[in-house]
């Protein structure tokens, strides 16, 4: 099967006119680089002189800031406690001109926060050496989730298609993707979900499509897939219908994506660009992101793959948590196309 250059185009183009909501769990990424001074006396571990730190949007609010990159109209609904990492993640956001409204700060919780210390020589990039993770203590008050919830509700009226991103701290939940899809009505509505730990929990929830990595869906099934192309296929096919979805996106590192549709065979999409990526951090949110907007835009599974399969590749050649633009998205497109046409493969490999 393949996808006409000129109709991915045009998707593209429409991007800015799409309004999407995201629900999901916001994480922030730090990022400490050090330049390595010397090994320590009081143990064999290197010192290293700070250069510089780094805060961006992780998770749920990755998401959020790629859909911004790609020009869409976005509606982050979520929470963040009345901390640093919080503070800073609404200023950054405020600065890119993204409604926070309708974050909730709540006082005394923790923001999630992952930090990534990097040690490098002068004019080298950082290699990761540590990280630490920051997270809260006590799960989301019910009372706060029902509040989001609501928010998410009224907000899908408006919007033409809702993201749910959980990273299992407790901001989405099947009870809120139901609400949601009620409050969207009869017309054509678009949920999409990337769900770290419970996929399960959203079935027959009013998801449209999910984007599963292959561990997640392992995961899913307690087993192992590898390179056996048949347990994919298997797998692929019996968590579409258990989660009652119209399609199902199978992320797979260097061996690219198999979009799964009911009554349809399999798609293979091969890898963009080099496997000799630079960094993964994030790779995940970004395809979501670029295949929700895509849906939203009028593409079909198959050609929304394609567009966040292009998304990915373009965004694990850059460092740290990073994003794609509309314009960098546009460029791999005419790039790559052959006589105006990007080439995929039906197999399931």
């Amino acid at each position: 099967m393949s996808a006409d250059l000129s109709r991915l185009e045009n998707l593209v183009e429409s991007f800015p006119r799409q309004s999407i909501v995201v629900l999901g769990d916001f994480v922030v990424d730090r990022f400490v680089t050090g330049e390595i001074s010397r090994v320590s006396r009081e143990a064999p571990v290197l010192i290293l002189r700070h250069r510089e730190t780094e805060i961006v949007p992780g998770g749920g609010a990755n998401a959020v800031n790629n859909l911004v990159s790609l020009g869409a109209r976005v509606y982050p609904v979520g929470a963040v406690g009345d901390d640093e990492s919080g503070r800073s993640l609404l200023a950054y956001f405020r600065r890119k001109r993204v409604n926070v409204s309708n974050v909730v700060r709540v006082p005394g919780r923790t923001t999630p926060t992952k930090t990534r210390y990097l040690a490098g020589w002068t004019h080298k990039a950082g290699q990761q050496v540590l990280r630490v993770d920051h997270e809260p203590g006590e799960a989301l008050a019910a009372s706060l989730q029902r509040r989001l919830a609501r928010k998410a509700a009224q907000l899908v009226r408006k919007g033409s298609a809702l993201l749910v991103s959980d990273y299992g701290f407790g901001t989405a939940a099947p009870g809120s993707v139901r609400s949601a899809r009620r409050a969207a009505g009869a017309r054509k509505f678009v949920v999409t979900l990337d769900s770290r730990y419970a996929l399960a929990d959203y079935r027959n929830a009013g998801v449209t499509a999910a984007t599963p990595n292959e561990s997640e869906l392992e995961a899913l099934y307690h087993t192992r897939i590898a390179n056996d192309a048949a347990k994919l296929e298997r797998f692929g096919k019996s968590a579409l219908r258990m989660m009652g979805l119209e399609a199902l996106v199978v992320t797979r590192g260097k061996d690219g994506m198999v979009v799964f549709q009911r009554g349809e065979p399999s798609q293979s999409i091969p890898i963009y660009g080099s496997d000799e990526v630079a960094d993964v951090t994030g790779a995940g949110d970004t395809v979501i992101a670029a295949f929700t907007l895509a849906l939203a835009a009028g593409a079909s599974f198959y050609e929304a793959a394609v567009l966040a399969n292009y998304a990915g590749g373009i965004v694990v050649m850059k460092r740290g948590t990073a994003t794609v633009t509309a314009s960098e998205l546009l460029a791999a497109l005419r790039k790559e196309a052959t006589g105006g046409i990007v080439q995929g493969r039906s197999d399931a490999r």
